[in-house]
């Protein structure tokens, strides 16, 4: 390596982490000067200093779902008042979690209980749990069928609940580890990506049946799904191979691969700016633009333990739960630097 570049390359890199670190600013990869996020604040979180999970915004009563995993806990978060609302126990390892606010309900998949609980949201008290699941992670709910679908990472399904009557009715064999579980509102079908077979199916929610599998290559093991509804697009993380694909909703095909940090996990999409938010189990969190059916990188920058990632499409407000952030958690909410808005 050219000497100059790398010296360079190194003050670069202190320079970033000292940024960071002052938790005032995210940087991006592509130049010093543009940073890609902005910290509008860091609320405490309850709990001990251990593992997130998934994320879901009720954004009618602005309330944000996080399952606090290695602390067995659901936390409630009001986006409005900016504090924490309630911190539930009982949740053993829980992964998943959903707000379904036209029934009043949220599911949280209690993975060390090989079950998912469901909350009243009205009450915040688990009224049902439905099982067993050997290892329930990603949620979907079709409001159609009134059911829940499940993604069984280790048990090779996608498991279905009866909404109504919180009972488990189902078990979809995928042909490989489910990864996450979401529902297409424009063809009213549950996705579900599957790793070792590195393909995407659609499933009839009211028929519980598979009725289409598209293969994505270029992906590896793919895992987390995020949606463009109004332009009838999905990306798709390959965590095996640090990949993001862009796959067509309507011709149901691969568009494009992306690079994106090491070990991708969630997903979210702000449909106002089209922009989606790739978060990596390596800190690595990386901001992509969305135009003509592709992706363009506006940026990536690290924080230790962002692997989980969701947005408010009202606000475009952005919340990432650290799990150690000086010996304790806390929710890092940031918002678009003003130069890219």
């Amino acid at each position: 390596m050219n000497k100059s570049i790398g010296t360079s390359k190194w003050i670069y890199g202190i320079v970033t982490l000292l940024l960071l670190l002052s938790g005032s600013v995210a940087q991006s990869q592509t130049g010093a000067d543009k940073p890609v996020l902005t910290t509008v604040a860091d609320i405490p979180m309850p709990g001990p200093a251990v593992r997130f999970d998934y994320q879901s915004l009720d954004v009618e009563h602005g309330r944000l779902y996080i399952s606090h995993m290695n602390a067995n806990q659901l936390v409630v978060f009001d986006t409005q008042k900016r504090e924490v609302v309630a911190n539930l126990d009982g949740f053993s390892r829980v992964h998943g979690v959903i707000a379904v606010p036209e029934i009043g309900r949220a599911y949280a998949s209690a993975t060390g209980e090989h079950e998912v609980a469901v909350v009243d949201m009205a009450t915040l008290k688990t009224i049902a749990t439905a099982g067993p699941i050997n290892y329930p992670d990603g949620l979907a709910y079709s409001p159609a069928a009134k059911r829940v679908f499940v993604s069984d990472e280790h048990g090779g399904v996608d498991a279905v609940i009866d909404a109504v009557t919180n009972k488990l009715i189902a078990n979809i064999p995928l042909g490989g580890g489910a990864g996450n579980t979401v529902y297409d509102a424009g063809s009213g079908h549950i996705l579900v990506a599957v790793h070792g077979v590195n393909e995407i199916v659609s499933i009839d929610p009211a028929a519980m049946k598979i009725v289409g599998r598209y293969k994505l290559p270029g992906i590896e093991n793919p895992h987390g799904i995020a949606l463009d509804e109004a332009d009838r697009l999905a990306f798709i993380a390959g965590e095996e191979n640090h990949s993001l694909g862009v796959f067509d909703l309507r011709a149901m095909k691969l568009l494009s691969v992306h690079p994106v940090g090491d070990d991708p996990d969630v997903l979210a999409f702000d449909p106002g700016l089209k922009r989606l938010y790739v978060s990596a189990e390596s800190g690595t969190v990386t901001v992509l633009q969305e135009a003509r059916h592709d992706l363009t990188l506006i940026g990536q920058f690290n924080m230790p333990r962002a692997h989980t990632v969701s947005v408010d499409p009202r606000t475009h407000l952005v919340y990432f739960p650290l799990e150690n952030v000086q010996g304790h958690p806390l929710l890092r909410i940031m918002q678009p630097a003003s130069e890219l808005r």
